[in-house]
């Protein structure tokens, strides 16, 4: 097959490059985009729901449904005894339980499975079923779980020269650790499956998850059916972040199994509440940290430890700890380092996938660590971040992997230009000499953040193509969308690919029956894997279809050109819509699946060492807070950030990314926080007592530019993943919140601050720092 190289082919022009609107915006501000609990109920259609465990930790002793049996409109309950394959669903490693028989590991731990002929009553029935319980002592401190080493999964850590004798020969020396809090997804539309009978004898399930094949291979795995049995069908989710990656599939499998035994269509929609306490959140971190450093505070050596909540099972747990190892070093170069990773168990539910996959818990060292070896000798955070970034020579990580574009030093320029930063700290300094109550901070912070998964089978994709003898263009790819503009972007690369106009493709819903064996859309991967597939099968389309002009027209395959709808030649030009007729008549096939697997990347995790990731994507943000110091309270009131995102495909998209990434990202540093009670109760269970940031927490100047830096590897037209990495940029509210801490103490004491930084942190930081300042009188 030809090869089409990129580089030309985006030269051309195209869709490619564009700010395309998002393909559902329309339909979403009217109202019309269908969800999974949008489309008709099928007739005859029942709704399942789960009955949940009273405790926290213990064993099921006796089980009484018979006053739900009794209630009108009860079909069935269904149990762990009725599963009639596995029932364990664990997507890496085993521990994941479908439906409990006898132990209870976390508060609300499904154990059956209510079906009715209505949401209302299968919900109602469910907390009729009497459960009862002996209870044994939970685990639920993170430290408690380190201390008897309690795990999910063994630890793992990364080894660069000796980390020791680094510290130990170095000038100055310090200590450090953190609380991470975890955040929960609150995505819009919750977690719900509705699961029918096909045609053909087999099980159709409509979900929303982000990994259509998981959920397809776990529902035929419990059904002890082959994978063929099941389609899996996501058209478009309300938002997911990672929570629909693993954690869509209970639901789903719950009712296919209903569905397998009565059927019928199931559906089964999880209330709001039940959906924040039986799903798995961001990981809780609790890290440490010792590092050595000269009297310029260069980095000589880093001993760090991260500690990951894991919840009761392993889920992600490995692969989640994993990147925050590999990315506690964020943008800086440590010489030597030691970094071990800790995957504790305790009696919550399973923690889980979420925007950056365990990266934001690490990457908060690098700053944290920064902040501190500033505070220590009295210089400004920026010539210590600048001071110990990679660069050529200085390039190697901690785990064995060579930094190869060094990008960031000129990104971090052009932001102290743009943003003014020199200038803007002197006059906070001066404002907050004569602001007793208000006090200012500024920040700012890099992103290098390694974009691919880090479990290497999970890195291809699929996508099937078909132009019609029309000139239409249908697309159907493995990822999902989940309002991030993945089908947007794959569209504008099938239709560049062509030469034709955006609105020429069509796409589809993502379906295992369409293109099998597909990765989760996670891990920013979407557009890298399924764009870059697409365009495999677009080319090779496009082969065929200039083998057919060669032939028929006698033209030179040079002088060959798809172009504004126009395929030109050097005997004259036709439309694209009369080839593909030409080229139907002729009978030259013009459907293909296309496939994509990403090079270069391995990892030997014996050794510590590989190159887990296909390349960086990097960022730099400035933001600038004001802190209440007698509430508590902070406010973002600037934000500046240039982003690289490589060659951008849809810039509009891109842009909107970052700023809901950022957002994101600062409510979980700032205000989102998960509480859990003394007996293991999720305490934050709803908007009443979880918050989120909302439109007035939005800095009310924000300025986002990209950063114009092509992609050195070849990924699809040279863009750069764009989903997670920008979610970091906000450490820099964190850092800005500590530097007006500090400033109550004339920036001689930065206070231990840990995440989220509510009002309540805050104000124990600012009381730490009074307190310090008091003891140096």
């Amino acid at each position: 097959m030809r090869h089409f190289e990129m580089d030309k082919l985006k030269a051309q022009g195209g869709s490619v490059g564009q700010s395309k609107y998002h393909d559902s915006a329309i339909k979403q501000v009217c109202g019309n985009a269908n969800y999974a609990d949008d489309n008709p109920v099928p007739q005859g259609c029942l709704h399942a729901y789960p009955v949940l465990a009273p405790i926290t930790s213990g064993t099921i002793t006796a089980i009484d449904t018979s006053k739900a049996l009794a209630l009108k409109g009860v079909k069935r309950i269904l149990g762990a005894d009725d599963v009639p394959g596995k029932l364990d669903i664990g997507p890496v490693f085993p521990g994941d339980i479908l439906l409990t028989k006898h132990l209870i590991q976390y508060h609300g731990q499904p154990i059956l499975v209510v079906v009715a002929d209505s949401h209302e009553t299968a919900r109602r029935a469910a907390k009729m079923v009497n459960i009862e319980c002996q209870q044994s002592t939970p685990v639920l401190d993170i430290k408690d779980a380190i201390e008897k080493q309690h795990w999910v999964r063994p630890p793992h850590s990364l080894n660069k020269g000796d980390s020791a004798q680094a510290i130990a020969n170095a000038h100055h020396q310090l200590k450090g650790d953190i609380n991470i809090g975890g955040q929960e997804h609150f995505y819009l539309e919750g977690q719900i499956a509705l699961s029918q009978p096909d045609n053909d004898g087999g099980i159709h399930v409509q979900c929303s998850t982000q990994h259509p094949t998981e959920v397809q291979h776990l529902i035929a795995k419990i059904l002890n059916k082959p994978f063929s049995f099941v389609t899996v069908e996501t058209r478009r989710m309300g938002g997911a972040f990672g929570g629909k990656e693993t954690q869509g599939a209970p639901w789903a499998c719950l009712a296919a199994l209903a569905t397998y035994y009565l059927g019928c269509p199931v559906k089964l929609r999880l209330s709001r509440s039940d959906d924040f306490r039986l799903t798995g959140k961001r990981h809780p971190f609790y890290n440490q940290y010792h590092v050595g450093f000269d009297e310029n505070g260069l980095i000589e050596g880093a001993d760090i430890t991260v500690n990951g909540f894991c919840g009761y099972s392993p889920d992600l747990s490995d692969a989640i700890v994993d990147r925050a190892m590999f990315h506690a070093d964020n943008a800086y170069y440590y010489p030597a380092a030691k970094i071990q990773g800790n995957r504790c168990k305790v009696n919550t539910v399973s923690h889980t996938a979420f925007r950056g996959f365990g990266g934001p818990q690490g990457m908060i060292m690098g700053e944290l660590i920064m902040d501190d070896i500033a505070a220590k000798l009295g210089k400004d955070p920026l010539e210590i971040r600048k001071l110990n970034l990679y660069r050529p020579t200085r390039d190697t990580t901690p785990y064995h992997q060579t930094v190869e574009q060094h990008i960031l030093k000129d990104m971090i320029s052009e932001l102290e230009q743009s943003g003014d930063y020199w200038a803007r700290k002197d006059a906070i300094k001066e404002f907050n000499k004569h602001s007793p109550i208000i006090k200012k901070g500024l920040s700012m912070t890099p992103v290098k953040y390694g974009i691919s998964f880090t479990v290497q089978h999970l890195n291809q994709a699929g996508a099937l193509v078909h132009v019609y003898s029309d000139g239409s263009i249908h697309l159907n790819h493995g990822g999902t969308e989940m309002g991030q503009g993945l089908n947007t972007k794959i569209a504008q690369i099938v239709a560049h690919g062509f030469g034709v106009d955006f609105e020429a493709v069509t796409i589809s819903a993502t379906r295992t029956d369409k293109v099998p064996n597909t990765s989760p859309t996670a891990a920013s991967s979407g557009t890298d894997l399924n764009g870059m597939a697409a365009l495999n099968a677009v080319n090779t389309i496009k082969q065929r279809l200039i083998d057919f002009i060669k032939e028929h027209f006698e033209a030179p395959e040079q002088s060959i050109e798809f172009k504004n709808n126009l395929i030109t030649f050097s005997k004259g030009e036709i439309s694209f819509s009369e080839l593909a007729n030409l080229a139907y008549m002729n009978r030259v096939s013009l459907s293909s699946t296309g496939y994509y697997a990403t090079p270069k990347i391995h990892y030997d995790r014996a050794k510590g060492e590989g190159r887990p990731f296909f390349y960086y994507a990097h960022g730099v943000a400035l933001s600038e807070v004001e802190v209440d110091t007698l509430t508590g309270e902070n406010t973002v009131t600037r934000v500046d950030i240039v982003h690289d995102v490589g060659s951008s495909i849809n810039p509009a998209l891109d842009i909107g990314q970052i700023e809901g990434a950022f957002i994101q990202g600062m409510g979980w540093l700032t205000c989102e926080d998960l509480q859990w009670n003394n007996k293991g109760e999720l305490a934050s269970f709803g908007p009443a007592n979880y918050k989120i940031p909302a439109i007035g927490d939005t800095p009310s100047e924000f300025n986002v530019k990209l950063y114009n830096s092509a992609n050195p590897e070849t990924t699809v037209f040279r863009s750069k993943a764009v989903g997670e990495p920008p979610f970091m940029l906000a450490f820099s509210v964190w850092s800005a919140i500590r530097n007006a801490i500090s400033s109550v103490s004339d920036y001689r004491y930065t206070a231990p601050l840990d995440t989220p930084a509510t009002p309540e942190r805050v104000l124990a930081a600012i009381e730490q720092t009074t307190k310090w300042q008091q003891e140096q009188v």
